[in-house]
Order: structure tokens, then C-alpha cells, then sequence
């Protein structure tokens, strides 16, 4: 979902979002106090985390990102970085280093298919993050905002000719990407540590997802997250906990080197 969400937002705006995991952190944070304080299922949430996290990225897209779109794609990085050295040190300042978690009754619970232990955490998550992007994906393919939206990360100009509202779509693309990284934020708390550098780990990895997919690709991005997923769970078979992600970073670089547009991604000029 944060891969997803990423591959989004640079598909229909061309920015490269290097602020994305912090809005995944803000999401795990918003989670914690919705379930600490308000005593709400971290999974309920969701109905709370997903419209809040939209408007978030309306307002960052038409507050910030908006004023930098007909900049450079440098300045878009350079500016994407500021924006997530600020979160970063804002969580910081106000809530410390320290780690965050939350309890629930089935945290520990597991379920047995013949030699595989799967924790029901993970399993939920797991199916909500499919459920989750099935909707997204039947919005972009079904609806009228979702044609618009694709039409305007196909071709900007000739949407704009056919009437398409492009700031608008800006917009709800940004929303939706943002409101992607909030919700897979609260899909990771209840078997995740929150704390103010928790986005970069994933932000990472998800940068490694939509490369392998291709970027701007959104079910190259599905899929990459598959693959990525294996990868890193065959790397903590064969290698030591710390070294997994070995795994991962090998297939970024192959995948640079041999097919740089990604499995999915298109050749271009």
C-alpha cells in the first residue's frame, strides 16, 4: 500500500514523494492515539485514518506541493526531503525518541496450516491492505474521477483540452496517495513500533517496489510489493534477521542494471 501509494502520486503529479514515509509514520502515530485514548480497534480506525490522511494530502498538495509543481524534478526532491526532515524532527520534538505500541486481545494469536504459523496481525493486515487496493483499483479503472485521473497521468495536456479539471485531479491524486501511506500506518501498528524515523525503513523498501514494478505503474507496484514480500521473508530464512534486506537491495540493483524501466514499466526515449 505505501509502494501503491507512491507510485501514485508520481504517475498522475511526476513528483517523486521522498516525504511519503513520514506521512506512513504519522499514520502509525495516529493510530496509537485512536486506540489508546479513544479505545477504538486499531483496524476500526481505519474508517478515521483513511478521510483524515486525504484531506492531509489535499491540503499539503495545495499549501506546498502545488507552488513547486512546474519546478525541476530537483527541486521537487530537495523539497519532498525538507518536508520529511521537518516531520521527522516535529514527532520528535513533541513526542521524544521513544518507541509506541499498541495491545489488542488477539495480538499474540496464531493460526496453524499445516507447518506454517501465521500470525492473525499480519493476516489482517494483509487482507485489508488487498481490500483496500482492489477499491482503489476499481475507482481508477470504474469511475469518472478515476478515468480522469488516469487521463491526466497519461497525457496532461490533452486532458486539459477535453475539459478535465487538472489542478483538481492534483488534488485527489495526492489525497489518495497520502491517505494510501496513513492507512498501511495503521494496518503495521498493532505488530509494529511506532517512533519519529519509523517511515524511512519503509520508504525504502517501497522506493524498491515501485522501481521493480515501474514506476508510476500501479499494479506493477501491486506486484512488486508481492514479490518484494517473498524476497524478504525467503531472506530471513537463509540469512540472519539484520542481513534480509540484502535480499531486497540485491533486486533493486538487478533490476537496474538489466531492466531499468521496471517488469512493468514502459521503454522511453
Amino acid at each position: 500500500m505505501v509502494a501503491v501509494g507512491l507510485t501514485m502520486i508520481f504517475g498522475v503529479l511526476k513528483i517523486i514523494n521522498f516525504a511519503h514515509g513520514e506521512f506512513l509514520m504519522l499514520g502509525m502515530y495516529l493510530s496509537f492515539f485512536l486506540t489508546t485514548y479513544l479505545h477504538l480497534d486499531p483496524y476500526i480506525s481505519l474508517l478515521v485514518i483513511i478521510p483524515v490522511f486525504f484531506l492531509f494530502g489535499a491540503f499539503v498538495q495545495y499549501g506546498l506541493i502545488n507552488r513547486i509543481l512546474s519546478s525541476t524534478s530537483d527541486i521537487h526532491i530537495l523539497f519532498t526531503l525538507g518536508l520529511s526532515m521537518f516531520l521527522q524532527n516535529a514527532m520528535l520534538f513533541i513526542f521524544g525518541p521513544y518507541m509506541r505500541s499498541i495491545q489488542t486481545s488477539y495480538l499474540k494469536k496464531v493460526y496453524t496450516l499445516g507447518s506454517l504459523n501465521i500470525n492473525s496481525t499480519r493476516l489482517i493486515a494483509f487482507i485489508f491492505a488487498l481490500v483496500i487496493t482492489a477499491i482503489l483499483y476499481l475507482f481508477l479503472k470504474e469511475s469518472n474521477i478515476g478515468r480522469a485521473i488516469r487521463a491526466c497521468a497519461d497525457e496532461r495536456k490533452g486532458a486539459r483540452v477535453v475539459g478535465i479539471d487538472i489542478e483538481r485531479m492534483y488534488l485527489i491524486a495526492f489525497g489518495i496517495g497520502t491517505a494510501c501511506a496513513g492507512a498501511a500506518g495503521g494496518l503495521l501498528m498493532p505488530f509494529c513500533y511506532a517512533d519519529p524515523h519509523v517511515g524511512t525503513t519503509f520508504i525504502l523498501v517501497a522506493f524498491v517496489v515501485v522501481v521493480l514494478g515501474g514506476i508510476g505503474n500501479f499494479m506493477g507496484a501491486l506486484i512488486g510489493g508481492f514479490i518484494i514480500g517473498f524476497a524478504e521473508a525467503f531472506g530471513s530464512v537463509v540469512l540472519p534477521d539484520s542481513l534480509k534486506q540484502v535480499v531486497t537491495f540485491g533486486i533493486l540493483v538487478l533490476i537496474l542494471f538489466f531492466r531499468p524501466t521496471g517488469l512493468f514499466g514502459k521503454g522511453r526515449a
